[in-house]
Formats: C-alpha cells, sequence, structure tokens
C-alpha cells in the first residue's frame, strides 16, 4: 500500500555533468513571443529627421548698404532736378555741382581752400585735444580736480560757443587766431566729458583685482582706469572731430580770405547755389572721412573687447 507521503514528489537534483536549469529574466518573460514586426514607417521619419537643406540667400555687401542712402538722396535730388520740382534758383543740379567743382579743380581755388581750412582745422584741434585731455585727466583721476574742474566745464558747456564769435574777435582780432579758438573750443567739450565719463565708469571690482594683484597708482591708471576709459574717448574722438568741422564753417564765415567757407561767402554774395552745396559737400566728405580713421583706429584699439555689434544679415 502506498505511503500517503507518496504523492508529494522531491524535485530532481541535476546529475553531474548536465546545464543547471535556467530561469527566464524578466525581460525575457514580457517579451512577446510572435513574429518580430517590421518598424512602422511613421518611426522610421521620426527616429531620423532629415536635413535641413541649405537656402542660399544673396547678401549686399555693407559697403553697399552705407552707400545706398548716400547715393538714393543724390538720385531723389537729381530727378527733382530734372523735373523742374526743385527749380535752379532754388538748389542747383548735381550735374551744375560736379561742373563746377571740375571747373574750381582746374583753376585751383578748391584745392587751396580744401588746404587752408584743413590747417585750421588741424590746429585747433590739437589745441583742443591737448586741453580736453589734460583737464579730463585731472578732473577723472583725483577728486580735488573733479571739484575744481567739473562744475566749471559744465557751466562753460552750456554756453553756445558760436556766439563767442564776436567776443573772440574783439579779443584776438579778425585774423586767423579767432578762428582756430573757436575750433579748439569746440572740440575741447565731448573730448573732456566723454573722457572724464570714461574715467569714472571704470569697474570698481577690476580696480580691486588691480590692487589684489600688487598695482600701485600708476599701474592701476595704465592698465585698468585708462583701458576702461578707452572707448568712451573715442566716442568724443569721433564727435570732437565732426564739431572741429562744424565750427569752422562758422569760423570761416568771419572775415576769411581763404579757405572753403571763404568760397561760401562769395558765392552767397552772387546767389551761385552750385557753389555753396559744393562747399557743403566738401566739408561732409572731409568729415565722413575722419569719421571712418576713427572707426578704424577703434577697431584696432578696441579689438580686444567683445562688444554687440548688431544682429541680421
Amino acid at each position: 500500500m502506498p505511503s500517503p507521503h507518496s504523492a508529494v514528489s522531491e524535485p530532481s537534483l541535476p546529475t553531474h555533468g548536465s546545464a543547471p536549469p535556467t530561469t527566464p529574466t524578466a525581460q525575457e518573460a514580457a517579451a512577446p513571443t510572435g513574429p518580430a514586426q517590421p518598424p512602422h514607417p511613421t518611426a522610421t521619419r521620426n527616429a531620423r529627421p532629415a536635413a535641413p537643406r541649405k537656402r542660399s540667400r544673396f547678401r549686399v555687401p555693407r559697403g553697399v548698404r552705407r552707400a545706398s542712402g548716400p547715393l538714393g538722396l543724390v538720385l531723389v535730388w537729381f530727378l527733382a532736378s530734372a523735373t523742374g520740382v526743385l527749380p535752379e534758383s532754388v538748389l542747383a543740379s548735381p550735374v551744375d555741382v560736379v561742373q563746377r567743382a571740375a571747373d574750381l579743380i582746374g583753376t585751383g581755388e578748391l584745392p587751396q581752400a580744401i588746404a587752408a581750412s584743413g590747417r585750421r582745422a588741424a590746429t585747433g584741434f590739437l589745441i583742443g585735444a591737448t586741453v580736453a585731455l589734460a583737464l579730463s585727466l585731472t578732473a577723472g583721476l583725483f577728486r580735488l580736480g573733479e571739484d575744481v574742474i567739473d562744475a566749471s566745464m559744465g557751466m562753460f558747456r552750456a554756453i553756445p560757443w558760436v556766439g563767442l564769435i564776436p567776443l573772440f574777435i574783439v579779443w584776438f582780432g579778425i585774423d586767423e587766431t579767432p578762428k582756430i579758438a573757436l575750433v579748439a573750443l569746440g572740440v575741447t567739450y565731448p573730448l573732456y566729458f566723454n573722457i572724464y565719463g570714461g574715467i569714472r565708469s571704470a569697474d570698481s571690482q577690476l580696480i580691486e583685482a588691480g590692487r589684489m594683484a600688487g598695482l600701485g597708482r600708476i599701474g592701476l591708471i595704465r592698465y585698468v582706469i585708462l583701458p576702461s576709459a578707452l572707448p568712451g574717448a573715442l566716442v568724443g574722438l569721433r564727435y570732437a572731430l565732426s564739431t572741429a568741422w562744424l565750427a569752422l564753417v562758422f569760423a570761416e564765415q568771419v572775415n576769411a580770405d581763404a579757405g572753403i567757407g571763404y568760397l561760401m561767402s562769395n558765392a552767397q554774395q552772387y546767389f551761385q547755389t552750385d557753389v555753396i552745396v559744393l562747399c557743403l559737400a566738401v566739408y561732409a566728405v572731409l568729415g565722413l572721412m575722419c569719421d571712418f580713421a576713427v572707426r578704424l583706429l577703434s577697431r584696432r584699439l578696441l579689438a580686444w573687447r567683445a562688444s554687440f555689434d548688431g544682429e541680421g544679415a
């Protein structure tokens, strides 16, 4: 008779040399047992996005874009003169201005006038820049200099420097001195305020870092303060050069015997609008050349500074 315990069978132990039984893992148990399905086409496209096609876009050079504004104005001027909208008695046409420029260049009057005005502008600029640099460094680097100089400069800046022409004539006569003094005065203010503002806007953390690095007073001025003030000084230089030519326009209207302003005064008496426009164009071109030179100088001197230069094409 069988024993009651014979119904329960004990697990058989593996014999020597046989492989142990394997237990399926959770991944194998969860894996489907059916035939493998190919990937859906939509999933394949989502897994491998197509590379965007490069769109070739034609870009106009920046030099052409910069010249488009002045050339457009000249074109409008020419069309207005050619159609009679702008009478010649009001403003000469560009063709007449170019012809008069060729005549004055042939006789030598225009080159001589440009040379005389250039000497006045250069002399006045050098005097004004020297004064502005000395005053701005004194006021920017020393508190005593700021207390003595800055308030006075702010007061004199409120006085229209063009209104000082009669006083300059009383002081210096009618020779070259009042003309050069007016240019120097016009140059002094923009250079002073921009250099002074650049010095005082130096980062205090950089100054403290320089002191911790062992820099003394001269070292801080040379390696920290002056480089920080350089961008403002270059902005003031651009403004000062344009102001120098503006001051020269007023200065050469007063008893001048040579220069671009002298040609304008004579043309005003004889209602020669082509000569007047030509002289104004010469002033504008000279100012544009000075501005372009300062921009190139700024690129070289400020190459170490990463700055925002616009977005887009």
